[in-house]
């Protein structure tokens, strides 16, 4: 099957699926768009978004974690979304922001109790995806990972969807303010993309569009308002974003507060941490 990359933007104040000719992003009626002038949108609508905390070996070993024999997951939640060239929030008295520069596979057609080796049929593309955790409620949301992952913005998906596009052997980078930070390749992950949604789709209903973020290769290292942040992946192209930090405190007279623990630090800091060799290896479950 032939590449062919959709993105939706915003044309003439409408919401529209376009496809990429070169640079050019081109309407069904016509119009056409500057791909770099272009405001992106989520190229899908998913019902749902689901996540592998660690799945490529340079992460694992990083995070001196053993894995499981199967993977697990969390949800991250669809108000999370965000597209290109979007804005993430930090929230104001928040300070562990980090990024996890990740490949999203998109669901094609609605899959349930599938075998790995029919997954691909119901795949319709992939898109870069990053993300982002705010580590500061770690203390509080280890199990569920929800508001660690789930606040709003903290889940880029673009710039576009691209079907016909081989996983195999890819290379996978983050860069901040230009700096390569993770650098991996798609070889690493134990377990593939048609696993994964095979695994999900034996008791869960993926319906078209839903989103499955497949894990981040080592160096998740914290980002802060003003930096600019590039996932790139081999054949798919960048997603790009910026860090702000937003107007409005987070709230004290409710919930956990955030903390600065030794498990906030040590994750979100990971091998840059004065004390990390000190903790013990685990079996999985870090997220």
């Amino acid at each position: 099957m032939p590449l062919r990359e959709t993105r939706r933007i915003l044309l003439d104040g409408n919401t529209v699926d376009v496809e990429r000719y070169g640079d050019e992003l081109v309407a069904g009626d016509g119009r056409a768009n500057a791909q770099d002038k272009a405001v992106h949108i989520a190229p899908v609508l998913p019902t749902q978004n689901i996540s592998v905390p660690l799945n490529y070996a340079s992460r694992v070993e990083e995070m001196m974690v053993t894995l499981p024999p199967a993977p697990t997951y969390f949800h991250k939640p669809v108000s999370a979304l965000n597209a290109h060239e979007s804005a993430v929030v930090r929230p104001l008295g928040c300070k562990w922001l980090n990024y996890e520069g990740e490949i999203a596979i998109v669901i094609g057609r609605t899959a349930r109790n599938i075998s790995p080796d029919d997954a691909g049929d119901y795949i319709r593309g992939y898109s870069i995806a990053n993300d982002y955790g705010l580590h500061d409620f770690r203390d509080t949301d280890s199990g569920s990972m929800l508001r660690v992952k789930g606040a709003d913005t903290l889940c880029p998906v673009g710039p576009g969807l691209v079907e016909g596009w081989d996983f195999h052997g890819k290379q996978i980078r983050t860069l901040v303010n230009g700096h390569v930070r993770q650098d991996g390749n798609t070889n690493e992950m134990k377990w593939e993309m048609h696993y994964l949604v095979a695994d999900i789709a034996r008791t869960i209903t993926l319906q078209p569009g839903d989103i499955l973020l497949s894990g981040t290769p080592a160096i998740s290292r914290t980002v802060y308002p003003g930096d600019v942040v590039e996932v790139e992946v081999e054949g798919l192209g960048t997603l790009r974003n910026h860090i702000v930090e937003g107007p409005t405190p987070i709230r004290t007279d409710v919930g956990a507060q955030p903390t600065e623990s030794e498990e906030v630090l040590s994750t979100a800091k990971g091998g840059d941490w004065e004390f990390r060799g000190v903790r013990k290896p685990q079996t999985s479950g870090t997220h």
